[in-house]
């Protein structure tokens, strides 16, 4: 790329010197032509080539995966390399969404991806049981790995290779090797530090996928099943049926502690598998999370300093504030980033900051809804909450999931009958009172 400024330059003096005659002073006013067209190019290509990719991914997960298979499609000569610690991209996750979250270019990118899709998904409650006729998806870190291997290369993901420290510059390895790229960005997952002007409850879960003796006869997944005993917050079920013998079922809670007592989980799954007859021959894989659902807080959490990478996914506060999916935003936000990709590390910060504080601005109605869950209502007033808003129009219910619940959505939501009572749940409307809940919790929980 340097030699090709030369050449360039090159030619243009032979031209130069072909109409003007040669003196000191043309020699002169060719030189600051020269330092006005080609330098900065020329610069700029030592820059390039003195680096050791032109985009560096830290970490295998989801947001970064997609980002990458996003840039390889738009700008196949873009150096990539992906650096994970694991021994394969994912993890061990399921990351599901519903058809409506997407467009149908962007479900389409993902497609391969995708290990089922059913065409209607089930709730269950003491007083409700409900059949909703849209789509839902789900993606298992199983494919995600082998697909990105097939379409990105094995020769640029590095696994197993723990990262030590992450800046704009590059990725400090473990042992103090730094990778150097013109673009880093940082998606290894949400971190206590991106939520610390945020008050936080959460959404955790402890999930086995298992093969079971006889066929369990779902023909759909059951999204919610709150028919369980309520502990630790709102409790429900969660099944995917993968095959007519097996499916992932989970055991989750939304909470206001992070702690998750995973031995308790497994034997909750085993016990609510023996309620519903399902006897299971063997464990195929276990799985564990816990998502930041939002109740209040500033903006700022998305600022980032010149010193800092990209930060992308979780780390960037793109995920639906009351159900904790990412995959849509995640998807969104590789497709705009690889379709007027710069290759700054400050452009695309900007351009991820902008668009993490507009979606701030546009969800602040479902953080009004999480205080409203966690700080209004108590006990089994939870459950009713939930049960309440699933008997809404499905169109209603749809546009909730995607993130663009209208104005009248809102107010529907909001309206009639509520079921806590009207001071508590008034008095929820100020930020203030997610502060002081949080506040309280961990008072309670250093005791």
């Amino acid at each position: 790329k340097c030699l090709g400024y030369f050449n360039v330059a090159d030619a243009i003096f032979h031209e130069f010197v072909r109409y003007v005659r040669p003196s000191v002073r043309s020699y002169l006013i060719f030189a600051l032509i020269w330092c006005v067209v080609c330098a900065p190019n020329l610069l700029e290509g030592i820059r390039l080539s003195a680096v050791d990719f032109d985009v560096i991914l830290a970490g295998g997960g989801l947001s970064t995966g997609l980002m990458a298979l996003q840039l390889r499609r738009r700008r196949p000569d873009l150096r990539i390399m992906i650096i994970e610690r694991d021994a394969h991209l994912g993890g061990d996750h399921t990351w599901s969404f519903h058809g409506g979250d997407l467009s149908s270019e962007q479900l389409a990118d993902i497609k391969p991806m995708i290990r089922r899709r059913w065409e209607a998904q089930d709730v269950q409650f003491p007083e409700l049981g409900r059949t909703l006729n849209t789509a839902y998806c789900t993606i298992v870190s199983e494919d995600f790995d082998r697909y990105l291997r097939h379409q990105i290369g094995s020769d640029s993901i590095s696994l197993n290779t723990p990262i030590e420290s992450v800046s704009s510059r590059g990725v400090t390895l473990n042992g103090g090797q730094l990778v150097s790229a013109n673009t880093v960005f940082d998606g290894r997952g949400w971190q206590q530090s991106t939520g610390q002007n945020l008050a936080l409850a959460y959404q955790k879960f402890f999930g086995l996928e298992v093969e079971l003796e006889e066929p369990h006869r779902l023909t759909r997944p059951i999204i919610m099943d709150a028919t369980v005993e309520q502990t630790d917050g709102y409790r429900f079920f969660y099944c995917l049926p993968y095959t007519e013998n097996s499916l992932l079922i989970e055991d989750t809670y939304y909470s206001p502690s992070i702690e998750l007592d995973a031995d308790r989980a497994a034997d909750g799954v085993r016990a609510y598998a023996d309620r519903r007859n399902w006897r299971i021959a063997k464990v195929i894989r276990e799985e564990r999370g816990c998502l930041p659902i939002v109740l209040a807080g500033e903006a700022v959490t998305f600022e980032v300093g010149p010193a800092e990478a990209v930060p992308c996914g979780l780390r960037a506060g793109l995920f639906h504030p009351t159900t904790g999916y990412s995959l849509p935003d995640a998807v969104r936000m590789a497709d705009e980033i690889a379709s007027s990709f710069s290759g700054t590390t400050n452009a695309v910060k900007s351009q991820i900051a902008l668009k993490a504080r507009k979606l701030w601005r546009e969800r602040k109605f479902y953080r009004l809804l999480n205080r409203l869950l966690f700080v209004a209502a108590e006990g089994d007033d939870k459950r009713k909450v939930m049960q309440r808003f699933y008997r809404m129009p499905q169109d209603l219910i749809a546009r909730f999931y995607a993130g663009r619940s209208s104005t009248m959505d809102k107010l529907r939501v909001l309206s009639g009958k509520p079921p806590i009572p009207v001071l508590p749940a008034m008095r929820t409307i100020p930020a203030q009172a997610a502060w002081d809940f949080v506040r309280a919790q961990n008072f309670s929980s250093d005791q």
